[in-house]
């Protein structure tokens, strides 16, 4: 492939919202699905992950969650949506581009999306790899309630996200408003954290990142919206059992967001899911890292 990661593009109609997706690869190759987190766009999925994937005989799909990059903008307080509705959209472009099957991978949130699939729409599934994520189910705004009331946790509640990143978080709300360089400037505390202390953190990497959501966004802070479906509850984690596409699990050792007895828990939670932790991961993509997640994205599809 050339240097330059090309993708035909499309525009996803359903019930009223656009939906921008693009693919790559050969139509007769296995499609694989990715599936961002919240806040998050689609080319949040490197081009290098997705250049192996390809390379690796796979038809690779990625595309903008409502309230993101070039997807419509929602008004929540008149149309709420929940992880359901996020599931649907997911489907949604699979259908419109012709993917009766896929391979699902979910990075956080995403990866709760496709778990959810993978328990309602179990034909559309022929693997499931959840990224980065937590089981689905999982009461994390409940969690953080204690933490930051000063409560000890539920007996069996799954860890908060760390104190550190937390802080940052509660610090951290640029202005989309005040220009690029100050919204990048604003949130690289951020990703500082989320990418954990173990790997070096390539600041320039995270500019460029950053840079390029920026500039397809339609509205930055309508991603928080994700948050409040997020937390709008109804699933149980007990549903994971009726999962029964081949599961695999990836987790990263430093996750401040979900850490690592989140990843235990999900494939705990999936018949004979396997387990990958992967060591210095935090709660990011680092370009380091492409070759290792693409390579175990590949064994698990082949």
């Amino acid at each position: 492939m050339s240097e330059d990661l090309i993708g035909r593009e499309r525009i996803v109609h359903v019930d009223g919202i656009e939906l921008w997706a693009e693919e790559f690869g050969a139509l007769g190759h296995p499609a694989v699905l990715l599936v961002m987190g919240a806040q998050a766009q689609g080319v949040q999925w490197n081009d290098g992950i997705v250049r192996r994937l390809v390379d690796g005989g796979r038809r690779v799909i990625r595309y903008d969650h409502r309230d993101t990059g070039r997807s419509s903008v929602v008004d929540f307080a008149l149309r709420p949506y929940t992880v359901a509705d996020m599931a649907s959209d997911a489907l949604a472009v699979l259908d419109a581009f012709g993917v009766e099957k896929a391979h699902l991978v979910g990075a956080s949130l995403g990866g709760i999306i496709a778990q959810r699939i993978a328990v309602t729409d179990p034909e559309r599934v022929l693997t499931l790899t959840s990224l980065s994520s937590q089981p689905l189910g999982t009461d994390t705004a409940a969690a953080v309630g204690r933490v930051l009331a000063g409560q000890p946790p539920e007996p069996g509640e799954l860890p908060a996200p760390s104190a550190e990143l937390l802080a940052v978080l509660a610090t951290t709300l640029p202005d989309p408003e005040a220009g690029p360089d100050r919204y990048l400037a604003a949130r690289l505390p951020l990703w500082r954290v989320l990418h954990g202390s173990v790997l070096p953190f390539d600041e320039e990497e995270y500019r460029r990142m950053e840079r390029r959501v920026y500039e397809r966004a339609r509205d930055l802070a309508a991603g928080f919206h994700h948050t409040l479906a997020g937390s709008a509850g109804g699933d149980d984690t007990a549903a994971l059992a009726s999962v029964t596409a081949p599961t695999l699990v990836l987790h990263g050792t430093e996750d401040p967001m979900f850490p690592p007895a989140h990843g235990e828990a999900t494939a705990a939670a999936i018949p004979g899911a396997r387990l990958v932790m992967v060591e210095g991961l935090g709660h990011t993509l680092p370009v380091t890292l492409d070759g290792r997640l693409a390579e175990e994205i590949l064994r698990h599809t082949a």
